[in-house]
C-alpha cells in the first residue's frame, strides 16, 4: 500500500503533522539529515521542496530558500541521488512539492519513475491544471503508485471540491487561505467557517490544512478541522536561523506551537 494512504488509515484519532522545507537549503548536502532528523523526532509527513525560480504561490520565506538551494546548485537529478541514498532508512511518507515547469522538463515518465526509485510516495503540484492532471499526469502517477495531491482554497467552488475529491486520492492539501504561503498569528472568522463548510462536506479523502500555521492557536484550528496540519514557512524560516541545524529548528518549532 502507498506509504500516504497507509499513514491516514492507521492514524486512528492522532492528529498529524507535516513539514515542508526546500532541499538544498540552507546547505546543497542537508537534505538526508533534514528528513532523518525529523522522522526521528515524530513528523508523520514530510514535503520536500524543489526548488525554482519562480515560485508564484510562495511568501518571501520560501521564495528565499528556493533562491538560495538554486545557488547552491540544486537540481532534480541530484535531489534524487540525495534521496534514493537515504531509501531504505525512511519509513514516513515522502512527497515532492514543486512547481509544473521543472518536472515538465524532467519529463513526467521519468519523474515518476525516479520518485519510485528514490521513495517518494506522492507529489504536489500547486500549478498543475486539473484537466492535465487528469489527462496526463494521472494515467502515469497511477502506473507507478504515485499520488498527486491537489489543492483546494476558499475559493474553489463546492462543485469542484466535489469533484477533486472524487478524481484523487491520499488527501486533500486544504490552503488556510488565498494569499501566498506565511506565517499568521491566527486564523479569523472568514476562515473558520471556510473550515466548518469544508468540514460539512463529508468528503471522502481526508484533509490536511496548511499557509499560515506557526502556533499553537493556528495549529489547534487545523487539526480541530482536518486530520493535521502542514507547516512551511515557520519551520524553513528556525532552519536557516538555526543554519541548518535540523534538531534546534525542530525544538523551536515545537515551543512556538505550544504557545
Amino acid at each position: 500500500m502507498n506509504k500516504i494512504n497507509q499513514l491516514f488509515n492507521n492514524r486512528g484519532d492522532k492528529k498529524l503533522l507535516s513539514l515542508y522545507f526546500c532541499a538544498g537549503c540552507p546547505t546543497l548536502d542537508s537534505t538526508a539529515d533534514v528528513i532523518l532528523t525529523m522522522q526521528s523526532r515524530g513528523i508523520d509527513m514530510i514535503e520536500v521542496g524543489i526548488p525554482f525560480s519562480d515560485p508564484l504561490a510562495d511568501g518571501p520565506v520560501i521564495q528565499g530558500a528556493a533562491t538560495q538551494a538554486l545557488k547552491n546548485g540544486m537540481n532534480l537529478k541530484l535531489l534524487f541521488s540525495q534521496l534514493t541514498a537515504i531509501k531504505d532508512q525512511v519509513q514516513i511518507p515522502l512527497l515532492l512539492m514543486g512547481y509544473l515547469n521543472p518536472i515538465l522538463h524532467y519529463g513526467v515518465e521519468a519523474f515518476c519513475q525516479s520518485c519510485v526509485e528514490a521513495g517518494i510516495s506522492g507529489a504536489i503540484i500547486p500549478d498543475l491544471p486539473f484537466d492535465d492532471y487528469q489527462n496526463i499526469v494521472k494515467p502515469i502517477a497511477d502506473r507507478y503508485d504515485l499520488r498527486i495531491i491537489m489543492l483546494i482554497t476558499p475559493e474553489t467552488s463546492e462543485e469542484r471540491i466535489r469533484f477533486i475529491d472524487q478524481h484523487t486520492d491520499g488527501f486533500i492539501y486544504m490552503v488556510s487561505s488565498a494569499a501566498i504561503t506565511g506565517t499568521q498569528k491566527s486564523f479569523d472568522e472568514q476562515k473558520q467557517e471556510y473550515f466548518r463548510r469544508i468540514n460539512g462536506m463529508n468528503l471522502r479523502n481526508p484533509r490536511m490544512i496548511g499557509f499560515g500555521i506557526s502556533n499553537a492557536q493556528t495549529l489547534k484550528a487545523a487539526q480541530d478541522n482536518a486530520a493535521g496540519a502542514i507547516i512551511g514557512s515557520k519551520f524553513v524560516t528556525l532552519l536557516s536561523e538555526n543554519e541548518g541545524n535540523p534538531n534546534a529548528a525542530l525544538d523551536q518549532l515545537f515551543d512556538a506551537l505550544a504557545k
